[in-house]
């Protein structure tokens, strides 16, 4: 074996020792703080999710300034193609094999929206060109896990024990006619104590991949967005 070689394998193993140890202890916070989520700093207050859940378990958020108009931020966002990315492909696919999930030939692909919609969530509240709130029920520890959209006005309320119920959104927040602020947030809150415990460990073993997708997912928008030709739109219009 080479010098360099040598050295390539050394750096690979320190690499993965690193990223194993960050994994533990974002791991290791996010079990201790399950049950006590932070609350949002001012700008990410959201009253539409406040509307459907205004108590959580859980909650992540993440925002990224773009340099496009909240609309065309908003359009990327809703358009998204999580599979565009090699990191979240390689995320799914472990999590489907760490929990022995079947490989299901008939899964949408395409924007965002339209896939999880096609998977079962459903849309609770649209604003068009700013904000988007999608939920379902669920039990996300099975390797196939189903998803069970209600209708807006059930969602709230819904208690049947068993079950996490989720949330989330993509937001656009205008900051002036050419730049803005792609928002993300997930609330996620168990129905009663069985579903807590199964939920808690589930949520310790996959919160840094949420995390890690999410801020993905969000450079994702922003390459697309500040990628449209939206000036030449603008001054057709």
């Amino acid at each position: 074996m080479t010098l360099r070689r040598s050295a390539a394998y050394g750096l690979g193993g320190v690499a993965a020792a690193v990223g194993a140890a960050t994994y533990a202890v974002y791991a290791g916070h996010e079990w201790l703080r399950y049950g006590h989520p932070p609350p949002p700093a001012e700008d990410d207050a959201d009253e539409l999710l406040d509307r459907f859940m205004p108590t959580f378990d859980v909650v992540e958020r993440h925002h990224l300034h773009v340099a496009a108009p909240a609309d065309v931020t908003y359009a990327a966002s809703t358009e998204m193609d999580l599979q565009d990315s090699a990191i979240v492909r390689a995320i799914f696919r472990a999590r489907e094999l760490a929990l022995g999930a079947d490989d299901d030939p008939k899964t949408p692909s395409g924007g965002l929206v339209a896939v999880t919609t096609a998977l079962g969530w459903r849309v609770l509240v649209d604003v068009p060109g700013r904000e988007i709130v999608l939920g379902a029920v669920t039990q996300p520890w099975m390797p196939n896990p189903v998803f069970r959209g209600l209708p807006p006005e059930e969602f709230a309320s819904f208690a049947e024990p068993g079950f996490v119920k989720i949330i989330w959104n993509l937001r656009a927040d205008p900051k002036g006619p050419a730049q803005s602020i792609a928002r993300t947030e997930t609330r996620a809150v168990a129905t009663d104590s069985k579903a807590r415990t199964a939920f808690s460990r589930y949520w310790t073993f996959v919160s840094p991949c949420i995390w890690l997708i999410r801020e993905l997912g969000l450079h994702l928008v922003k390459k697309d967005a500040e990628g449209r030709d939206w000036r030449a739109a603008a001054r057709r219009a």
